[in-house]
């Protein structure tokens, strides 16, 4: 991004959160856009976010945060009036939390997304509009072969899933993006809004803080850190693309470039084919990297749970010229860096997590 352009007004929704924070860090260094976070910091850990934010923005005031939830509609009008771009993050994000909450999980995907693009509507200025949908809206996708490796699934027939897959939105979340993906499509067509939709697989990096239902490659890693034991749902062989979170921003950047050419698409958007791992493969790595090995048991796999998902990014890659630049190790070493740089966030001394870490480390070795 070149530091040009002081007329940009950016309005992140959900820009406390892990995406939205790694996104609006990189406009306050290095573009001279106004930045406007809106948020409801009810994720656990996004609070942590807003510090590096102000300190990005310094004395510029170029950051402007309010404290607020998409499913109010005035606020959000409120809020979109003098946007040039909306980046629409906010989100319920759980397959789980969709299942025994329904209802919440409509009202904020949905409800939340419609109120954005009615705000962008009507506030005259047909801002470009950026919507992070899901891998989901495609379903579990049953019907598709897969075969058996001894660490993973494999795709039987093809190596990777592209925008013809056709929607099947199963669970409740799935329903709930879907429909909000359709929308923000659709208000391309219908109202001439410059749109974009991104399908995204995994993504993972600094900020992030995962959990059992969402980020789950911070979560292993932050479990192991610590110690702790966590759940695998099913064989542990089901496989994600992995995209680092600064190669996504560079992705935002790209379309946002090419609305000539990107306005009104629909893109799967990942680490593609060469950046795969699965869930026991992710245990073997964060072992080498840090010389933890995480404890584990099994459970039986949840509903809606893809044995394999892998993008196929390349219809980005023809419109935009973007291609992702990071490893799914550089990733996760990205996320340590983030972990050791930040012990009051995690709870605990550096000190303290140095010892463990060297003593563990050498017990692994003795062990070997």
């Amino acid at each position: 991004m070149a530091r040009q352009d002081e007329n940009r007004s950016v309005l992140i929704f959900g820009g406390a959160g892990f995406i939205g924070a790694n996104l609006a860090r990189r406009l306050l260094l290095e573009t001279c856009a106004r930045v406007h976070i809106f948020d409801n910091l009810s994720r656990r850990g996004v609070q942590h976010n807003l510090g590096p934010l102000k300190e990005a923005a310094g004395r510029s005031g170029r950051l402007r945060v309010t404290v607020g939830d998409v499913r109010d509609a005035t606020a959000v009008e409120r809020a979109t009036n003098d946007a040039t771009e909306i980046y629409q993050f906010a989100a319920q994000v759980a397959v789980t939390t969709s299942m025994t909450d329904p209802r919440c999980d409509f009202e904020t995907n949905s409800m939340g997304t419609f109120n954005v693009l009615e705000g962008a509507r009507l506030s005259g200025n047909r801002p470009f509009l950026l919507f992070t949908s899901t891998n989901k809206v495609y379903g579990e996708m049953l019907e598709e072969p897969v075969k058996l490796a001894p660490t993973r699934y494999d795709y039987a027939q093809r190596k990777s899933v592209s925008e013809e897959q056709p929607l099947d939105f199963h669970s409740p979340y799935g329903c709930s993006k879907g429909a909000a993906d359709q929308y923000v499509h659709e208000y391309s067509r219908t109202y001439g809004l410059p749109t974009v939709v991104f399908r995204m697989s995994c993504i993972a990096g600094e900020m992030q803080y995962g959990n059992e239902d969402q980020g789950w490659v911070a979560h292993f890693l932050y479990t192991a850190l610590r110690g702790a034991s966590l759940v695998i749902y099913g064989d542990g062989r089901q496989v994600r693309d992995v995209l680092y979170v600064g190669d996504l921003v560079r992705a935002f950047e790209a379309v946002r470039s090419s609305l000539a050419t990107t306005s009104g698409e629909i893109y799967n958007v990942g680490g593609g084919p060469e950046n795969t791992i699965s869930l026991v493969e992710l245990v073997d790595e964060i072992a080498s990297l840090t010389g933890k090995r995480l404890k584990y048991c099994h459970e039986r796999r949840r509903p809606g749970d893809q044995l394999i998902y892998v993008s196929d990014y390349s219809k980005l890659a023809r419109d935009a010229g973007w291609k992702p630049r990071s490893s799914v190790r550089q990733t996760l070493a990205a996320i340590f860096e983030f972990w050791k740089e930040n012990p009051a966030i995690f709870g605990e001394s550096l000190p303290e997590r140095e010892t463990t870490l060297v003593g563990r480390v050498g017990l692994l070795e003795r062990t070997a």
